[in-house]
């Protein structure tokens, strides 16, 4: 994701019982990051939610909030059988990632200490940062869920210890009320955060009453705050063999902002940008005709990619080749943004980068 926001059908770190009908505003405003937590209602509500967040396009996420090991355990198993994308929070990885190991669940603990319910993060930034480095390392930990405003003390400072302690990326979550926080969350470095209590009680300044406007101001707040996200972002790259030119004059042209992510690359690609830039972080996957093109489907579907530009020759005898149109429909189906032209990828950067 690349820093956006979760919609949490939650109050006071529970599932609201009416989570089902108020999906229906949150859509309607325009969120695609989705989440609930683990206590609130019953496992069979639960699945039917989980459902209905997949079938209306968007990305299911369950927070675990439950301090007690069995009912932890239990969550993540949860997690597996409702068959959501991410699964938030937490406090025993060791013991839970590998309950995950063999599904696509993308993990994401808390790091520090944490206690009470609602949750608050007890410790010191050296302590928090010092848990996220630990957990980060961890195989099947894909990123970290902070509670930034359930600490008391140097907010801003925790996110940024926090976000440079990993290169995995960093939801935060807990407490963010209003625009400055949000601004905050982005300058950090943070890959997202979460808003539920807030929006329902309408706490956002909001053009007009209802969940469905306030959605909407956050979102809108959430574009202001990208312009400013100080987060790495994994940029796939890749173009057709009469393109591929083309492509090494477009990143010249933006190298200054290329230089500050990762580029992802099938492997004739990323040889001839290395050498054109090599200044470039660049992850070389294997060639397109050795299956480079699905080890990229494969970043897509998991969520690890933030933005794919395939540059693309009309003119080529395979140019709508059966790879491209599987990346196309990977890129819709994960709301993954995919451009096969200059402009086009002109507009990613300067949306997102």
């Amino acid at each position: 994701m690349a820093f956006d926001f979760i919609f949490m059908l939650t109050a006071n770190d529970s599932t609201i019982p009416d989570a089902r009908a108020r999906l229906e505003d949150v859509l309607a405003g325009g969120a695609r990051h989705i989440g609930f937590k683990d206590v609130g209602l019953p496992f069979d509500e639960l699945k039917a939610l989980a459902a209905d967040i997949r079938s209306a396009g968007g990305r299911a996420y369950l927070e675990v909030v439950s301090l007690d090991e069995e009912s932890e355990l239990r969550s993540a198993k949860a997690a597996i059988d409702l068959e959501v994308d991410c699964l938030l929070g937490g406090t025993r990885a060791a013991t839970v990632a590998p309950l995950l190991r063999d599904h696509p669940v993308r993990y994401y603990p808390f790091p520090g200490k944490i206690v009470g319910h609602p949750s608050v993060l007890a410790g010191t930034i050296e302590d928090i940062a010092e848990s996220a480095r630990q957990l980060a390392d961890l195989e099947t930990v894909h990123g970290l869920d902070l509670l930034a405003y359930r600490f008391d003390g140097d907010v801003p400072a925790l996110m940024k210890a926090v976000c440079q302690a990993t290169d995995k990326p960093v939801i935060m979550a807990g407490s963010i009320d209003q625009e400055e926080r949000i601004m905050a969350v982005a300058e950090a470095g943070a890959a997202g955060f979460t808003v539920g209590t807030a929006a329902f009680a309408e706490t956002f300044p909001a053009a007009e009453k209802g969940l469905v406007s306030q959605v909407q101001a956050i979102l809108a707040m959430t574009g202001r705050a990208r312009q400013h996200s100080s987060a790495r972002k994994r940029i796939a790259l890749v173009a057709h063999n009469n393109r591929k030119s083309q492509l090494t004059a477009w990143v010249g042209r933006h190298a200054e902002t290329l230089k500050r992510h990762r580029i992802v690359c099938t492997g004739g690609t990323g040889t001839m940008l290395g050498k054109a830039q090599p200044e470039l972080s660049i992850q070389r996957l294997q060639r397109g005709s050795h299956g480079g093109d699905q080890q990229l489907g494969a970043l897509v579907a998991t969520g690890e990619l933030d933005a794919v530009v395939f540059f693309a020759d009309p003119h080529s005898p395979g140019a709508i080749d059966f790879d491209l149109l599987a990346l196309i429909r990977l890129a819709i189906q994960h709301d993954t943004p995919i451009a096969c032209s200059p402009a086009a990828a002109d507009m990613i950067v300067t949306a997102s980068l």
